[in-house]
């Protein structure tokens, strides 16, 4: 009998990365709500986080962020972690988009920061819990 696609695409092993993945999504937008003086409180992070969690919940396991790859090696992890959080930022913000009218031409730079701000973030933590596992 075959493996099933998620015993193929979630490797427990993977458990650290999920839970560091979280909290650098949190992290980055927390600093973004900080920059822009709309930080009150963790309602208001956890709301403005939610449309690039789901992004990410529904990007990871297809991609193969949490697999048994990802769990050896940041050669791996990385750049794993980079192409999820293209598509999910980007289903982040169509989510923020349909619920929040005020983007307007703003949308391509906010998008352009996600996915640069992210990526990098998201890399760099799991480069870091490589060179110090």
């Amino acid at each position: 009998m075959s493996d099933s696609f998620l015993s193929k695409r979630v490797d427990r092993a993977a458990t650290p990365l999920a839970v560091g993945d979280l909290i650098v999504i949190l992290l980055v937008i927390a600093g973004g709500m900080v920059n822009h003086n709309s930080l009150t409180g963790p309602i208001a992070l956890l709301t403005t986080a939610a449309p690039f969690l789901v992004g990410w919940a529904l990007t990871s396991v297809p991609i193969g962020a949490y697999s048994a790859g990802a769990a050896e090696s940041a050669k791996a992890s990385v750049p794993l972690a980079i192409r999820t959080w293209i598509p999910a930022a980007v289903v982040g913000i169509l989510i923020r988009g349909a619920t929040q009218s005020s983007f307007g031409t703003n949308l391509a730079i906010f998008l352009g920061v996600m996915l640069v701000t992210g990526g990098v973030a998201l890399g760099v933590w799991r480069w870091v819990f490589f060179k110090l596992r």
